[in-house]
């Protein structure tokens, strides 16, 4: 592979990396600052990723939608209904806690695969939907790329800048404490089901708009692309080992586990064609390797929550909530 095949391979990977850097951060929002186990994250990825395609794509025969809309309206759209289909799913699934709220929210992921799958009037069904415009689409390939990038980027630091602004207000004080003494913030007359709620929403909403910008970099969705191994069991190892509760240490995951996944193909695509397929699985053991490490020398993940007026725990200590499951 030469340099310019080098340079177009490590700006596709970027663009990834902030596209899961904000899956993480939707997730950070509801684990780390509220103790609200979704294992659904690609249900939300998904109502985000259709719902763009569908407000911005040309219209098509036999299909709802192609309302050929401006992309941005795309993502405002995605954003608010992921958000918007959150609320009752929060309604129902927030009352079960831990092991039991992850079983839900997996259940309703696997629903919303099999309605974006069976329901063709609505979501193209098997074939999915096409020619999805493209911020930037009419320039050549890597300068479209690079535009497409440094867009992704300002957007990860809007959500970051939003979200930190959000959790060292009140707001985000009160969803620490709910995290870590349910008990003893009801004492004080916290709302506790509104909160989580509003957490859960909020995250969706963040899950959403990844999905959206993901099907604008792909220009097209297909059921296929909506893997529940890489939009959710992938986005959890990424928070895990960057940091919960810290949203540096969400991107930083983020960065590090597609850097690895990435790395591993561009090195197996090397090999020959017979073992090529199989030693792609290898990138499964080295991503399980490297959480199986970081939770035994470092549990509390490479960049630990910190919070004002708090010590940092020291290497090694187990991070807030472990204690009692969160």
């Amino acid at each position: 592979m030469d340099l310019i095949g080098l340079a177009n391979y490590a700006v596709f990977v970027a663009i990834l990396m902030g596209i899961y850097a904000l899956l993480a951060l939707g997730l950070n929002i509801q684990w780390g600052f509220s103790g609200l186990f979704n294992a659904g994250i690609a249900g939300f990825f998904a109502i985000g990723a259709y719902t763009s395609a569908i407000l911005t794509s040309p219209t098509v025969a036999g299909r709802v939608g192609g309302f050929d809309l401006p992309i941005v309206i795309g993502w405002v759209g995605a954003m608010a209904m992921a958000g918007l289909i959150a609320w009752p799913i929060g309604r129902v699934c927030l009352r079960f806690r831990s092991d039991y709220l992850a079983i839900a929210t997996i259940g309703v992921a696997e629903i919303i695969r099999l309605v974006i799958r069976t329901e063709d009037w609505l979501t193209g069904g098997p074939r999915g939907i096409i020619a999805i415009p493209r911020p930037f689409g009419d320039l050549a390939y890597m300068p479209s790329q690079l535009a497409f990038l440094a867009l992704v980027v300002v957007l990860v630091a809007l959500a970051y800048a939003l979200i930190e602004r959000q959790l060292r207000a009140p707001w985000g004080r009160m969803m620490r404490a709910i995290r870590d003494n349910e008990l003893a913030a009801a004492a004080m007359g916290k709302h506790i089901e509104a909160r989580r709620l509003q957490a859960f929403v909020f995250g969706s909403a963040v899950m959403g708009l990844a999905g959206a910008l993901f099907v604008h970099f792909n220009r097209s969705v297909t059921p296929e692309a909506i893997d529940p191994m890489l939009a959710t069991f992938l986005v959890w190892i990424m928070l895990i080992l960057g940091g919960s509760g810290n949203n540096r240490g969400a991107i930083l995951g983020a960065v590090v586990i597609w850097g690895i996944w990435s790395l591993s193909e561009l090195l197996t695509d090397r090999l020959p064609t017979e073992v090529a397929v199989q030693a792609k699985y290898v990138r499964v053991f080295v991503i399980g390797l490297t959480l199986q490490l970081v939770l035994r020398f470092r549990p509390e993940g490479i960049l630990p929550e910190h919070e004002p007026g708090r010590a940092s725990p020291p290497p090694g200590a187990a991070p807030p909530g472990a204690a009692d499951g969160r």
